[in-house]
């Protein structure tokens, strides 16, 4: 028997493409999302994390044609996030096939949402992600609309908030670590673990499967998520959609044998 917690492939989509950013930033093309859903199939992930990074600053909202043929596509459970706005669109969603929702914008600006979804579908399929970089003082500053704009409260005051409306999850993602490999900001995952009680993923920095055991072990996360791991090999980046075989996650420590 195993203590396995989730590993989560993070793709991100921009129109109908799948692409990789850098630090929020220079979009790179990897190809078609519905190709990658079917080798991520043959790889028994624990779930599948699409995000669309552009659907908020061109208001243009779920690409639902392509997040539906996504979900015929998939064979594992599904998180979407990306433009969301309304809960007529948030029970299309789930509609469609996808077990959880994503909100990021929607959740600075229209907080109520977080708690109308959360009585629509259960706390345990709304998730609150809060993306975060560090400014010229050290200190730690959220950010919504893919990185865009700043938000008055810290990333601790948003994650007990988040709580208090009933999100089941928070994805705290480290905009400054996204796309470089270095590994996860252990620091800032700590502090959101320590403020609230309700499960912590942690997203951005990732290049090896060390940096996994890492997060949850010194960060305290209770899943790990990634992009650049999963869609990159090799220091020259070549693409190639995979995933760690469980027996290099045993051989780490990140699956722990009980």
């Amino acid at each position: 028997m195993f203590k396995r917690p989730r590993v989560i492939p993070v793709l991100t989509i921009d129109g109908e493409d799948l692409v990789k950013t850098t630090k929020f930033s220079k979009p790179r093309y990897l190809g078609d999302p519905i190709n990658a859903v079917k080798i991520f199939n043959g790889k028994s992930v624990d779930e599948l994390c699409f995000l669309d990074i552009t659907a908020t600053k061109n208001k243009t909202g779920p690409n639902f044609p392509l997040l539906k043929d996504i979900a015929v596509q998939a064979f594992m459970p599904l998180s979407y996030g990306g433009g969301i706005t309304t809960i007529e669109e948030i029970k299309k969603l789930f509609k469609i096939g996808y077990e959880k929702v994503i909100l990021n914008t929607s959740f600075i600006h229209h907080p109520q949402l977080v708690k109308e979804a959360a009585l629509v579908a259960g706390n345990q399929s709304v998730v609150v992600s809060i993306d975060v970089k560090k400014n010229t003082f050290g200190k730690y500053v959220a950010y919504t609309e893919d990185g865009q704009t700043k938000v008055d409260q810290s990333p601790i005051e948003l994650a007990k908030y988040a709580e208090e409306l009933g999100a089941g999850e928070i994805i705290i993602n480290s905009i400054d670590k996204d796309g470089m490999m270095t590994g996860y900001d252990l620091t800032l995952i700590k502090e959101i673990t320590s403020a609230v009680s309700i499960p912590v993923i942690a997203c951005g920095g990732a290049g090896t499967v060390l940096d996994f055991k890492k997060a949850l072990d010194e960060g305290g996360a209770h899943a790990v998520a990634a992009g650049s791991l999963f869609v990159y090999y090799g220091p020259k980046k070549a693409v190639l959609i995979t995933a760690p075989s469980e027996k290099a996650l045993v051989d780490v420590g990140v699956y722990i044998n009980l």
